[in-house]
């Protein structure tokens, strides 16, 4: 667990149970540094929420534009002092992820590069018109994450295992992630805190499994999970 990030998803536009969450999270035993996605920064009191938010934060967006609009995007949150990683979609193109990070390396914003979705399989993806397979996109885009200078990628555990042997330095982190008997819900590749890190990750966002039911049982059973 020694330089491993775990970076909890606070997928809910509700304040107070956001607040209960990572309340609960400052109460662990093990550093956890909240994710807030589309969902929580869209909503009306989210933004506001934010702009007070005093800890360190992953801003979830997925910048997917040109790379013009891409950069004002990142101009618009100079008010949100605790943003400290901040995603875009690798699909965007080199040029935006260029972009995006040279503005975002200014306000001391790391940047994740986003590869296909985890709630994606090839039957998905052949719909939307890609040929190659999964894996295959997932490790050019890393590619391209690489190329372009940002800090790290976002895929899922089973792809990290042949994206850590082409990119060995590069950071990885690893959404998807269930406790072990958990629903898979809305996910398609999935896989466990444990066994995400054995697959050499830098690092996994874990949100259902912790902020489903009892928030307090749940830090519990990812303690044992991990110490196991």
């Amino acid at each position: 667990m020694k330089n491993k990030k775990i970076f909890i998803a606070i997928d809910t536009s509700d304040i107070k149970r956001a607040r209960k969450i990572i309340n609960e999270a400052n109460k662990c035993k093990i550093d956890l540094i909240p994710k807030f996605g589309l969902q929580f920064f869209y909503s009306k009191k989210g933004r506001f929420f934010l702009e007070r938010f005093k800890n360190d934060f992953w801003l979830d967006l997925k910048i997917n534009d040109i790379p013009q609009t891409a950069l004002s995007a990142i101009n618009s949150i100079k008010d949100l002092k605790g943003c400290k990683y901040i995603t875009a979609h690798a699909n965007g193109g080199l040029d935006m992820l260029k972009a995006i990070k040279k503005e975002a390396k200014k306000k001391k914003i790391k940047v994740l590069g986003v590869t296909i979705l985890t709630s994606l399989k090839n039957e998905s993806l052949k719909k939307i018109g890609y040929k190659s397979k999964l894996e295959d996109i997932v490790l050019k885009q890393a590619i391209l994450i690489k190329k372009s200078g940002c800090d790290g990628i976002v895929c899922s555990a089973r792809e990290a295992i042949l994206i850590r042997k082409k990119l060995r330095n590069l950071m990885i982190i690893t959404p998807g992630i269930r406790l072990p008997g958990d629903n898979k819900d809305d996910q398609s590749r999935v896989t466990t805190p444990f066994d995400a890190f054995k697959n050499n990750v830098s690092g996994i966002v874990i949100g259902r499994s912790l902020v489903s039911g009892n928030i307090k049982k749940n830090f519990k059973r990812l303690i044992r999970h991990l110490n196991k």
